[in-house]
């Protein structure tokens, strides 16, 4: 069983779970989920998927141990070129195909929970989470895809949706000054280029619409579990995100039509 003796560093972020690392590994907290998460980690490895971390077992603190995935994670500002660029917009795409076309196989025990008690059923296991947030890099290539924690059944545009949705990104100009991205910058080339990239046959229109779904689901079923005063719904609420969440889905329906049209 991994030990907790090495000397620990708490890592970056850390908002919903507390996230140390040992050594060559991660520390994060369990709960009824893991071993969900944990099938599915295994099941990705068992596919060749070398993106997402080995799952090592659990530790005298009760932990999940996962292998420690290298490189950088992006900032919430300024972001590093790779991701300014269509390479970043590339390699996001092909690996969330990757990702994908690896889980598609994967079945889930009866009885597996998801973190996400609203989560249902879908067409595949989704991460629930894909954004350039959750990836580490090393010299400009994306290494690793972090975070699995909010796994949940879903369709595969769902995740693609939301990849756009943070990465292109399908938000007010505000968040692209946030991000360093250039003021001329051609926002629905980067969405055509995504798409492209995911090589799914998912049209722009198609992943913008499923976006403002996914967006607002995001902030239906964060007021719904936050009323349960479930963690970290709980959390997310009183920072203000069901607000943050309708505003931005109404920006989107709004803008549905520039984001489709070809010019």
């Amino acid at each position: 069983m991994p030990r907790s003796d090495d000397h620990e560093t708490p890592l970056e972020g850390g908002f919903v779970n507390t996230v140390t690392r040992v050594g060559d590994t991660v520390r994060r907290s369990t709960g009824s989920w893991t071993p969900a998460v944990h099938a599915l980690l295994r099941h990705l490895e068992g596919a060749g998927f070398e993106e997402s971390p080995r799952v090592l077992g659990i530790d005298d603190r009760d932990r999940e141990v996962l292998s420690y995935l290298p490189g950088e994670t992006p900032p919430w500002t300024d972001w590093p070129d790779v991701l300014r660029c269509d390479d970043g917009v590339i390699q996001l795409g092909r690996l969330l195909r990757r990702y994908h076309d690896a889980v598609r196989s994967f079945r889930p025990s009866p009885g597996m929970e998801w973190r996400n008690p609203l989560a249902g059923s879908g067409e595949i296991i989704r991460h629930g989470d894909f954004s350039p947030f959750n990836t580490t890099w090393v010299d400009g290539t994306v290494v690793g895809v972090i975070d699995w924690d909010f796994a949940r059944p879903g369709s595969p545009i769902d995740d693609l949706a939301y990849l756009a949705w943070q990465l292109v990104p399908l938000q007010p100009t505000g968040r692209c000054e946030q991000y360093g991205l250039d003021p001329e910058i051609d926002l629905r080339s980067r969405l055509r280029t995504l798409c492209e990239a995911y090589d799914g046959d998912y049209s722009p229109g198609a992943v913008v619409s499923a976006a403002i779904d996914v967006i607002q689901r995001e902030g239906d079923e964060t007021a719904e579990l936050a009323a349960q005063r479930l963690h970290p719904w709980k959390l997310f609420a009183d920072d203000g995100a069901v607000q943050a969440f309708a505003a931005e889905a109404q920006w989107l329906r709004d803008t549905e039509e520039w984001w489709s049209a070809d010019r």
